[in-house]
């Protein structure tokens, strides 16, 4: 196996950006609200490089700690999801892939060794970690080939719930996913047990099924399909359809449709998704084969919720409890009581609930798509619920980002904005364009920033589709002393704003979180300018 020292690769990485990756195009500038025109830069030696000093300035103050080693393999391998094998790609045999836990101000250093057929990556999503670890191939590293390895060692700054996946293609859709939680050596919160618990949809290897072929069959959009009175469905208004899920164009040979219509959900402002998933599943198991959590009555229980999901978001509850949120995507809130909650594809929550006597069903339901997943938690005797089980807290009190405040620990002070980038979101699934600004992703496209600003994203959703938008290395806040996160959900119609400090140079990826939105288009870059 061939191993080129990590700065060997990101060095070659870069040296391909700078001749042409960090260069601005003249419509960079979007809808930028800044008292300076002359920001917007030509010249990619105006950006902080990846690798740029002041990159290595900021890691120096987080004064890395003690080294946490890991080593990783990327692999074609067989997995079982409760009495169904398929073959997928994994890190190492299991799904999810081992979880990484480390302690806030430690150093992970981590190897990933690629035995995948194709180049891939690792991104650790939500950490504000140094720029050249991020793991964007063709932003800020490159691509890690087949057969080599890269080493990843960064300094991990903030204690949460946070997750590792590729960067590349649709990798993501696959089994290349994993938790890494990040321990708070002063943890404030109080409590016996600590179950991770991640959410997902499945189609690799069932029936022949790929999410490349899925993206081959999105991609040809429902322009050409005979839609009756239904008319142009910019991100598809299925309104008139009687069935919530339907498979649409005829299945190719080698595997069935994907393809959905009808798929609705009012808290999504509508339309719910795309794929209709042969499987959804609660650490890799299907509610057939469900994962069984053991506990003992009375016990105070810490859930870690990660959506590892790609198109597919989750109403999740645990029949016969209420569930109190502590943290959303890492970082901390005023405590609030729900009977469920609504978890997007890329965000994260952790709650607490004290345990009942019996057999309890944890179930996310796949919003709008009529279909679930299940674990179970027991703590005595009884029956299992049915893998098809509704608990009822499922339609009780369902809370969601919007109504949750920062922990005043973490609250951004109050304070204008210096700069404010406008993201519209556009694209239709009639053609399948998804874009920013009307603009598939390009890695030249820049937005300048500039360190010390308080930046304002405003994403503005022109689409009939819901987006959950993921800043990469940064968090953000929501309006009004709302909940710290970096990824989000902005309901089609509608326009969220977000606000961050920009205090980690280098060129950070905003995105759609749905991976396929993403790959088609739905993409673009910041820029820290030097």
């Amino acid at each position: 196996m061939t191993q080129p020292t990590r700065r060997t690769v990101l060095g070659a990485g870069l040296a391909v950006a700078g001749t042409g990756l960090l260069t601005a195009c003249s419509g960079s500038m979007g809808g930028m609200n800044h008292s300076s025109a002359g920001d917007a830069v030509s010249s990619a030696e105006n950006y902080v490089t990846p690798d740029g000093k002041e990159v290595t300035a900021t890691e120096a103050l987080r004064k890395p700690g003690p080294e946490r080693k890991v080593k990783l393999t990327a692999v074609e391998t067989p997995l079982d999801l409760g009495g169904r094998t398929v073959k997928s790609w994994a890190f190492g045999d299991r799904l999810p892939g081992q979880e990484v836990r480390i302690t806030a101000g430690d150093t992970l250093a981590l190897t990933l060794a690629n035995n995948l057929p194709e180049a891939t990556s690792i991104h650790w999503h939500g950490l504000a970690m140094r720029n050249d670890m991020d793991g964007v191939p063709g932003l800020t590293q490159r691509p890690i080939k087949a057969g080599a390895s890269f080493d990843y060692r960064f300094a991990v700054p903030h204690p949460g719930t946070y997750w590792f996946h590729p960067h590349s293609g649709v990798q993501q859709d696959r089994g290349l996913y994993a938790p890494l939680i990040v321990e708070d050596p002063k943890e404030p919160l109080k409590y016996d047990k600590e179950w991770v618990i991640v959410l997902d949809d499945w189609v690799d290897g069932v029936d022949g099924s790929t999410p490349d072929a899925v993206l081959a069959e999105l991609s040809n959009g429902m322009g050409g399909m005979d839609m009756g009175d239904s008319g142009g469905m910019g991100g598809h208004d299925m309104s008139n359809m009687s069935m919530s899920t339907t498979a649409t164009p005829a299945p190719k040979p080698s595997s069935p449709s994907r393809m959905m219509m009808g798929a609705a959900s009012d808290l999504l402002g509508g339309d719910a998704g795309d794929i209709a998933y042969p499987h959804y599943l609660i650490n890799g198991r299907t509610p057939e084969a469900p994962q069984t959590f053991q506990a003992k009555p009375g016990d105070r229980l810490r859930l870690r919720i990660i959506n590892a999901g790609g198109d597919t978001a989750f109403r999740i509850a645990l029949g016969g409890h209420k569930l109190t949120v502590t943290h959303t995507d890492g970082f901390p809130v005023e405590q609030t009581e729900a009977d469920a909650v609504l978890v997007g594809m890329g965000e994260r929550y952790d709650v607490l609930v004290t345990a009942g006597d019996g057999v309890f069903p944890l179930t996310a339901l796949a919003e709008g798509k009529n279909r679930t997943a299940l674990a179970l938690l027991r703590t005595g005797g009884g029956a299992a619920p049915q893998a098809s089980v509704r608990p009822k807290e499922l339609d009780a009190k369902v809370l969601q980002a919007s109504q949750l405040r920062a922990a005043e620990s973490v609250r951004l002070d109050s304070r204008r904005p210096d700069r404010t980038i406008e993201l519209k979101l556009t694209g239709t699934m009639e053609k399948y364009d998804w874009a920013i600004n009307g603009k598939k992703y390009d890695p030249a496209q820049r937005y300048p920033v500039r360190s010390r600003e308080r930046v304002r994203l405003s994403f503005v959703n022109g689409t009939k589709m819901w987006h959950p938008m993921h800043l990469h290395g940064h968090t953000f806040a929501l309006g009004n002393g709302g909940a710290r996160k970096d990824t989000a959900i902005v309901l089609p119609g509608k326009t969220l704003d977000v606000d961050f400090d920009a205090d980690n140079p280098g060129l950070w990826m905003i995105h759609c979180h749905n991976v396929y939105h993403a790959e088609s288009g739905m993409m673009t870059a910041l820029g820290y300018l030097r």
